[in-house]
């Protein structure tokens, strides 16, 4: 309580901090980077799965948990802090590698993701909630785009590594033995160096909220108002929702769509890492450049670049063709990643802006689970290159839907 006279909000006021947590994001991404080039062909080739479905499940049940745990992340966070949620989300994680790298049958697998998108759940809505506290309301966008920048620069890193470890190795247990040292650092710099960042939105509410009042609203009332009540709020969640509709389409069948083209396990490893580098090494820019022209317009044109590039990739036959999808998928993904997150910061009051977040993520990470459901059905009834057009198509609807229905959400400075 002390220290709540010399609070400051600020990217530069509080820096080290912010950098601090960057850093852990980046080992957060990290464990999703150990699936993301080589759990397909372990399915195929280690347990026999031919179904895309059945495939595919492991993304379904790692996207249902991760939203119900992004749901009660940002309230267990109101209720008993940032930094002790995103302690626990780390000990979750804990057993992931070891059943990755050991699984006797496919089961073991799924029962690996259901603790890996617990863990996700709680450590990466912690560190965004983390990070909007410590600005303030300026700067948002740059906030989100080095948060997301990190988080999504390390999948990209880990999945390179995996893939180059399973051409070199196989496909177990080498790749994951990364997965323990990225468990071991992240829970050490989150019990030992990580600060508490509530006594931030304090100050925020008593500095730039004075005479503003907010009604207290219930959780009911915040996840109506987050899904649907609120044209800007519930146009981010199915932006969210289906922005991560094709995140788990590229994540379970991009690569068996590469591998029936003729693809090597590192050519796959490559071209997994693309999307992923591209969305992660943007979103620097695109962040910061939502502070500067608005949120509205890059949300529209991101989710249109996305499905460009899904077509792109659907059409493709070859190495060139294929990065060339991907690098479109992750411009538009850039684009539109960090500046759904300041979309909520702009428009929910900080005394439920953690619970907004929280059902933001609800429903873009049930993207997951449907799109994996949605895209290995139609790949099972249809083939591959069906369900990624149905997804191109998804995709450009939601644009549609962001253009009509969403109004500018970024304060303009007084002149």
């Amino acid at each position: 309580m002390q220290a709540a006279p010399t609070v400051r909000l600020g990217l530069r006021e509080n820096l080290p901090q912010f950098a601090l947590l960057v850093l852990v994001n980046a080992f957060v991404g990290a464990m999703v980077g150990l699936e993301r080039s080589i759990l397909p062909a372990i399915a195929e080739q280690e347990f026999h799965l031919a179904a895309r479905t059945a495939i595919l499940s492991f993304i379904v049940v790692f996207g249902i948990t991760k939203a119900l745990t992004n749901y009660f992340a940002g309230r267990l966070s109101d209720r008993y802090g940032r930094k002790h949620v995103l302690v626990a989300g780390w000990l979750v994680a804990a057993p992931v590698p070891f059943l990755l790298m050991w699984a006797p049958s496919w089961n073991w697998v799924l029962a690996a993701n259901v603790l890996l998108g617990a863990s996700q759940g709680l450590t990466w809505s912690t560190t965004v909630i983390m990070k909007i506290d410590l600005v303030g309301p300026k700067q948002r966008g740059l906030a989100m785009g080095l948060n997301e920048f990190s988080g999504y620069l390390a999948v990209a890193a880990s999945a390179l590594a995996t893939g180059w470890l399973a051409a070199r190795y196989g496909l177990r247990p080498e790749p994951f033995y990364l997965g323990v040292g990225y468990v071991a650092v992240g829970l050490l710099l989150s019990v030992l160096a990580v600060r508490e960042t509530r006594h931030h939105v304090a100050h925020e509410v008593r500095v730039h909220h004075a005479g503003v009042d907010s009604p207290p609203l219930s959780q009911r009332q915040i996840f109506r108002r987050t899904s649907l009540g609120d044209r800007n709020l519930s146009s981010v969640s199915q932006a969210g929702l289906i922005n991560n509709l094709n995140d788990g389409m590229a994540w379970g069948l991009f690569p068996l769509f590469f591998a029936a083209a003729g693809m090597s396990l590192r050519q796959i490893g490559t071209l997994a890492a693309i999307y992923p580098g591209v969305w992660g090494i943007g979103q620097l820019l695109a962040g910061a450049w939502s502070d500067r022209i608005g949120r509205k317009w890059l949300i529209v044109w991101g989710m249109w670049i996305q499905a460009g590039g899904i077509a792109v990739t659907a059409t493709a036959s070859g190495f060139a063709g294929f990065a060339t999808g991907g690098t479109l998928l992750g411009i538009g993904t850039a684009m539109v990643y960090p500046t759904l997150l300041a979309t909520i910061g702009d428009v929910a009051h900080p005394s439920w802006r953690a619970s907004a977040v929280g059902v933001y993520r609800l429903w873009r990470d049930l993207g997951y689970a449907v799109g994996a459901l949605l895209a290995g059905i139609t790949a099972d009834l249809f083939g591959l290159p069906a369900a990624l057009w149905l997804v191109a198509g998804l995709t450009a609807l939601s644009g549609l839907v962001a253009a009509g229905r969403m109004s500018e959400t970024l304060a303009k400075e007084p002149a």
